[in-house]
């Protein structure tokens, strides 16, 4: 079924939401019925200035309004922290664009973090009607929760990935610990600082950046396992998210050395910072995936513009953006021209999550509770 194409769908869900089946089966039940009925009317009367306002008659409180009818929108958008730049710069365009086509207004609430921690939010509650996240693992979790029909990535264009980056390697001001590639930050004396990747889906690209910069060259998982364990014993806190990592570098001063995205150091450069950065020849692929959370947008009615936001981000338009802000564009057209191949280095040995069995398995492997980075993590104690 297609993203695009799914009328039946909608209906059902105004069908779904438009319909209330009540079972009295005593005078009680009645009673309470009529009492959180009560309560629920003074509510809403009082949220809505006594019914009087022009907004009063057009919608029925109890049920979900569905967007198409409406004059305003709202959508509630929940990313990972290093997308906030890309992000502030797309919706407008594309709150300009669903104007001049629908004639509906569309307003934006934004929530960042890092991405474990927003993943974990939006099943606990947090009604957000698209999920951009920094990895397909964490949509994945929202999935089995039941909020996230099985399929998301593929009805989307290339299996849901809508923004892209590889690693980076920043070290301070003419690199005085003289750090060139992965391997030296397993070194005595070297300081890294990195997220925690428990919390921060970015920290996992680091990890398997890492552990991939090993296996690429030849090692096993013995010896992959030997250099990690290194490198985080010169990790001296492992920070909640990506952007509390840069923080940490860039504002407190800790650290030799930072792994983060390359759209963030790209940013960086952009506000004028000065950084040493290495972006290393082995490298892996950091695909970030966008999905519509089907059982808010249900519920909420919104749906359609959901879905029109989505398939927005996959346009020259927004992908130039993400570009311009230091995102790898996913758009073949926009990666072979001579801008964007200026802009980002060539890797020469580039990793993917299915080489390591994608991320049931990698999940499974090195962060479910006792796995290899828990073991890891133990031997620092």
């Amino acid at each position: 079924m297609s993203l695009w194409q799914r009328p039946l769908k909608r209906l059902q869900a105004i069908v779904e939401h438009g319909t209330y089946r009540f079972r009295i089966n005593s005078l009680k039940g009645f009673v309470s019925l009529f009492l959180v009925g009560t309560v629920l009317s003074v509510a809403l009367a009082a949220c809505s200035g006594g019914g009087t306002g022009s907004n009063a008659s057009s919608e029925t409180p109890s049920a979900a309004p569905v967007a198409a009818t409406k004059d305003n929108v709202e959508l509630t958008l929940v990313s990972f922290a290093v997308t906030k730049a890309a992000h502030e710069a797309i919706i407008p365009k594309f709150i300009e664009q669903w104007k001049k086509d629908h004639n509906q207004t569309v307003v934006f609430k934004q929530s960042y973090g890092g991405s474990g921690s927003q993943t974990r939010a939006v099943i606990d509650g947090l009604e957000a009607d698209v999920v951009h996240l920094a990895l397909a693992g964490d949509t994945s979790k929202i999935e089995k929760a039941g909020l996230i029909q099985p399929g998301w990535e593929k009805e989307v264009p290339n299996n849901g990935i809508v923004s892209k980056s590889v690693a980076a390697l920043v070290t301070r001001p003419g690199n005085p610990k003289n750090i060139k590639n992965w391997q030296d930050l397993s070194k005595d004396g070297i300081k890294l600082i990195t997220a925690d990747p428990k919390t921060s889906g970015v920290a996992r690209w680091n990890f398997l950046a890492l552990w991939n910069s090993v296996i690429k060259t030849g090692g096993d998982d013995a010896k992959a396992t030997e250099f990690v364990t290194k490198v985080y014993k010169n990790v001296p806190l492992l920070t909640k998210d990506a952007r509390e990592a840069t923080d940490a570098f860039f504002k407190q001063g800790q650290g030799d050395a930072l792994i983060n995205y390359e759209n963030e150091i790209i940013l960086a450069e952009q506000k004028g910072e000065k950084l040493t950065a290495i972006i290393p020849d082995v490298n892996i692929s950091i695909d970030n995936p966008i999905a519509v959370v089907d059982k808010n947008v249900d519920k909420h009615g919104t749906r359609e513009v959901a879905e029109g936001f989505v398939k927005y981000l996959y346009t020259p338009e927004a992908q130039q953006e993400f570009a311009k802000l230091g995102f790898r564009p996913v758009d073949d057209t926009l990666t072979l021209s001579k801008e964007v191949a200026d802009k980002f280095p060539k890797v020469k040995t580039l990793g993917t999550v299915a080489d390591f069995g994608g991320w049931d398995g990698i999940n499974k492997k090195f962060f479910a509770d006792g796995a290899i980075f828990d073991q890891i993590q133990a031997k620092k104690k």
